[in-house]
């Protein structure tokens, strides 16, 4: 089955604006938490604080955009130079979108621009280290790199300087982060309509698996779970009068006979900007949330409940943002709450009552998965197929191993049993054996023997009786080298060796 898209832990997505992110009230956290983990409580807004305590922003929030810490960084050091402060507090937004602002790069201090090239050496090197890591990894699953997408990673910085931090690059990183935070609602919204069409697919899944009466008491059960869900009390209109009341009255503990919208939004206004961001604005809508959403209930989905409360927000922003910043001065709430809108709203539909897609979405999302699967199981088997592979070729060269060590062993036996030890040569007496002739030719300095060529026998001396020295017959003199060879321990040649023995030339 294939598995949600939607991650079980803390899915935390954080919006933006430029004007709000320079003054340090943009960061909106919207946690998508799944099972029993705990609704999100408001912050406690009863207290207004002075403008000299403004809350910073958590160091590990993030606004979701794989730039983000770069960002955060290049903002923090121009707001710390005075005339760069200045100027963005006197441009307005659109002013800043289409780069008057980023010209005021010029005028900043000589540390802040130091600083600045410093972050963009670092941001150049941190996006090469990734940008070459996908490479490597795409490149050894065979998948074609696609270089043009990789480049757009750059948009935000000029990478053809990648040494100094220049207006060309605080305009774009404004461009680049206004572009990027305005789409991303959007896609937030086609990610919950992917994860509520995914949620039914494995429903209808789940039901092909039982038998008929089983499937019939899980449907019951779904059926029973929707309408609990919908059971709840009513939901006020988002930014109504009624809705902003009841936080007056419950979070607040203010009387609602009394209820001011100047106060009111002083009361919210919790960094003391004279604006309320997107989530200031989230916090209020938090009572109404707990009206339908419990998450101890089987029946409430807390991935629906933050779908929610950001339906919630998109709307508040287009019915009072009247120039789109996405923040909400104080002038523009005021304007809001005299329109008969905020007096007499009509009803608020929540997620049960608007689904969140259609019947025609649902089934090209069915006929895409199925594609999935099928490509899946495609590779599914090429890879086994791959795997019987590899296993045959190792077993050819486990036996191909076997057989070189079978024939090493086999080599060391021959050449045991080939190994010829020297013949060993026997004098006794004037007895001097000979070896059979081979055909090898004499040493030098011996003169074969002709044929039938007798050396005459000569009685040796007795012992005692004077030698008479006789000159040696023919012959006797290559005898006696042949002699003295082999007492030295040589062998005699093969030829030789047959002459001498056909003769007798020894007894």
């Amino acid at each position: 089955m294939v598995e949600r898209s939607i991650e079980t832990e803390h899915d935390v997505d954080y919006m933006l604006t430029m004007k709000g992110l320079f003054t340090g009230c943009l960061i909106v956290p919207c946690l998508l938490l799944l099972g029993s983990e705990a609704v999100p409580i408001s912050i406690d807004k009863t207290k207004v604080k002075a403008p000299e305590e403004t809350v910073e922003a958590p160091q590990s929030v993030d606004t979701g955009l794989h730039y983000d810490r770069y960002l955060r960084e290049v903002i923090d050091y121009l707001e710390k130079d005075q005339h760069f402060r200045e100027k963005l507090h006197n441009t307005d937004m659109e002013d800043i979108k289409q780069g008057k602002l980023a010209k005021e790069l010029d005028f900043v201090s000589h540390h802040v621009r130091t600083k600045l090239d410093e972050l963009k050496r670092q941001e150049v090197s941190r996006l090469r280290t990734l940008i070459k890591a996908k490479q490597d990894m795409e490149e050894g699953k065979g998948i074609a790199v696609d270089h043009q997408a990789l480049l757009k990673q750059f948009e935000y910085l000029n990478h053809m300087n990648p040494h100094t931090f220049e207006v060309d690059d605080l305009d774009r990183l404004i461009k680049s982060a206004t572009s990027d935070l305005e789409n991303f609602d959007k896609e937030r919204h086609e990610e919950f309509k992917r994860y509520e069409m995914m949620k039914e697919h494995e429903r209808q899944e789940h039901l092909k698996t039982l038998d008929e009466e089983a499937r019939r008491r899980e449907e019951e059960h779904y059926e029973e779970m929707r309408k609990k869900h919908a059971d709840h009390p009513k939901v006020n209109h988002p930014g109504s009068q009624n809705q902003l009341k009841e936080v007056w009255e419950d979070k607040d503990g203010l009387d609602p006979d009394d209820f001011d919208p100047k106060t009111f939004f002083n009361l919210h206004d919790s960094n003391g900007d004279g604006f309320f961001d997107e989530q200031e604005l989230e916090a209020l809508f938090t009572k109404e949330l707990e009206k339908i959403y419990d998450p101890t209930n089987e029946e409430d989905d807390m991935v629906e409940m933050e779908e929610e409360r950001l339906r919630m927000r998109e709307h508040v922003m287009n019915e009072v943002d009247a120039n789109k910043d996405r923040l909400v001065s104080l002038d523009e709430f005021l304007v809001a709450t005299k329109k008969k809108e905020f007096l007499e709203p009509d009803s608020w539909e929540t997620l049960e009552q608007n689904q969140a897609y259609t019947d025609e979405e649902m089934r090209e999302f069915e006929a895409q998965l199925s594609m999935q699967e099928e490509e899946l199981s495609l590779k599914a088997q090429d890879l086994q197929q791959q795997r019987a592979e590899l296993e045959r070729q190792q077993e050819q060269l486990n036996a191909q191993k076997q057989e070189l060590q079978q024939a090493v062993e086999h080599m060391e036996k021959l050449k045991q049993t080939q190994r010829v030890e020297p013949p060993e040569v026997h004098v006794a007496g004037n007895d001097v054996p000979f070896a059979q002739d081979q055909g090898h030719p004499l040493p030098p300095g011996h003169a074969e023997l002709p044929p039938d060529h007798a050396i005459p026998h000569q009685e040796l001396p007795q012992r005692g009786q004077p030698q008479e020295f006789n000159p040696a017959p023919p012959g006797h003199n290559q005898l006696h080298q042949v002699a003295e060879h082999l007492a030295e321990g040589h062998h005699l040649p093969q030829g030789e060796q047959h002459h001498l023995q056909e003769h007798n030339a020894i007894p």
